[in-house]
């Protein structure tokens, strides 16, 4: 594996550097959020600016990796685990593999559970509408999808190449939140529309 050049890479949708791991919490968001997307790799001694300082205590970062895949995930994660020399410093890599029973969890401060899903190179909470289409997309069974007016209208106006946020979905289609988040959902699901998490409010494009 050539670490120097994941480095040169830098930070991403399926890598993330930590000079060392200090929490449970946080490193269980950032494994959770790569196994809810494509998986990812965790470079254990390397900085934020990618400087490798190396790993000081393997045994206790192998430890506070497996704790938080074990205990601060559900259902739980299996790393793989690699040492890489570098200028005779040891980075531990990680490998978090993607999740076959979507979606994860991580355990948060305040005892509750949460989706995380991985946004450039960021671990973000994840909204209702991805947690809904992370749910259905591990069922085998398909989506049914009614084709009302309500999909022509909001199809016709995405077909534009004009994007729509939820709420203004519900004002465009004048639906109730929940109604709009179902219908949303199930055409991500059938590859008919792309949901954008890249900025602050999430939205939604024709494919």
């Amino acid at each position: 594996m050539n670490v120097k050049k994941l480095i040169f890479e830098g930070e991403g949708v399926k890598l993330d550097f930590k000079k060392t791991i200090t929490s449970c919490e946080k490193i269980a968001r950032t494994m959770v959020a790569f196994s809810n997307n494509k998986g990812g790799r965790l470079l254990i001694g390397v900085a934020d600016d990618g400087s490798i300082t190396g790993v000081k205590n393997e045994d206790e970062e192998r430890y506070m990796i497996t704790k938080a895949a074990q205990s601060f995930s559900k259902p739980a994660l299996e790393p793989v685990f690699e040492e890489v020399y570098i200028d005779d410093k040891m980075v531990l890599v990680v490998e978090i593999p993607e999740g076959a029973a979507k979606p994860h969890y991580a355990l948060a401060d305040d005892g509750k559970w949460w989706v995380y899903v991985r946004v450039k190179d960021k671990s973000v909470l994840a909204s209702k509408i991805v947690v809904d289409v992370l749910k259905r997309s591990a069922d085998k069974e398909g989506v049914l999808i009614e084709y009302s007016s309500k999909e022509k209208a909001l199809l016709e106006h995405l077909e534009k190449g004009a994007r729509i946020t939820v709420k203004e979905c519900c004002e465009l289609l004048k639906i109730g939140r929940k109604r709009a988040q179902r219908l949303l959902v199930d055409l991500i699901l059938s590859g008919i529309i792309r949901i954008n998490t890249s900025e602050k409010e999430e939205y939604y494009t024709a494919v």
